[in-house]
């Protein structure tokens, strides 16, 4: 056919093995099909409706292309599970689109702020985001503009998918564990995420699996951090499909004792509690 074709999308081979040099191997949850459009191109309809999500305008479709080739990105991919108009992309909320930047060999993801988003921009996201890298927690903080986040690219299925397919008992405990720590050095420096207590689309899974805490849009320093409480509940209590599969592959826990040793690390946020915890949750 002349070029390498990726998720239905045909590209010259040459441009291929550029902008795929760095392609992760873990794409199974990819859509099956992929539309890449350089960065010349975005002005078009319907990438400009979505890039300034959800109306464009001569005017901001500008802007917003400034502040890309400031980013340096060279064209964004639109794939991915969610959708925006007739495009695939990453995710959708009501702050922001993510789709996947393509920035010279690397593929990231480019959070791009919603025009009627009540944000004033995405750089206090931002900020948040890279205070929880400080502790090793969220996909790898990037780079900043007024309207744009751009960041590590994650490579995975939500936990809930995740654990459809892996049903070894050691593994889903270590994965855990992990999510448990990574919830504990947040609330260490009073980082709190704020959705964790209902976080289907906020735990993350990579091919190697390694667990990511994502989506720090309404995370804040001003409340109190309550990060492993909330994912707790989350994942051991309620009537959840997570729930359910998490009890499912390591066995149901003892309520009374978990519910205990939630309080008791509510009332003192410490290490010691928050092992016992640790204990009641997975063993």
């Amino acid at each position: 056919m002349g070029g390498d074709v990726f998720f239905g999308h045909t590209l010259p081979g040459a441009e291929t093995k550029r902008l795929f040099a760095s392609r992760p191997c873990f794409e199974r949850n990819a859509m099956p099909k992929s539309t890449i459009i350089p960065l010349s191109q975005i002005k078009e309809e319907p990438y400009a409706s979505v890039v300034c999500y959800p109306r464009a305008s001569p005017s901001e479709i500008q802007v917003r292309i400034e502040e890309m080739q400031k980013l340096g990105v060279e064209a964004l991919e639109f794939s991915g599970k969610a959708s925006a108009f007739t495009l695939s992309v990453l995710g959708k909320g009501y702050v922001g689109i993510v789709v996947v930047a393509r920035v010279g060999n690397e593929r990231l993801a480019l959070k791009m702020q919603r025009v009627d988003s009540d944000r004033e921009s995405l750089e206090r996201e931002a900020e948040l985001l890279s205070k929880a890298n400080s502790v090793g927690v969220g996909p790898k903080f990037r780079a900043v503009t007024k309207h744009f986040l751009l960041m590590q690219l994650v490579n995975g299925d939500l936990l809930e998918v995740w654990l459809q397919t892996h049903k070894d008992k050691a593994v889903v405990r270590k994965i855990l564990t992990d999510i448990l720590e990574q919830c504990w050095r947040l609330d260490e420096i009073s980082l709190d995420h704020g959705e964790l207590s209902k976080a289907p689309k906020h735990l993350l899974v990579d091919g190697t699996d390694k667990p990511f805490i994502v989506d720090f849009e309404t995370a804040s320093t001003q409340r109190n951090a309550s990060n492993v409480t909330s994912v707790c509940q989350y994942l051991f209590q309620g009537n959840s499909d997570v729930c359910k599969a998490i009890a499912q592959i390591i066995g149901d826990r003892n309520r009374a004792e978990l519910v205990a040793a939630l309080r008791k690390y509510r009332k003192e946020r410490n290490r010691r509690n928050f092992e016992d915890l640790l204990q009641r949750c997975l063993e």
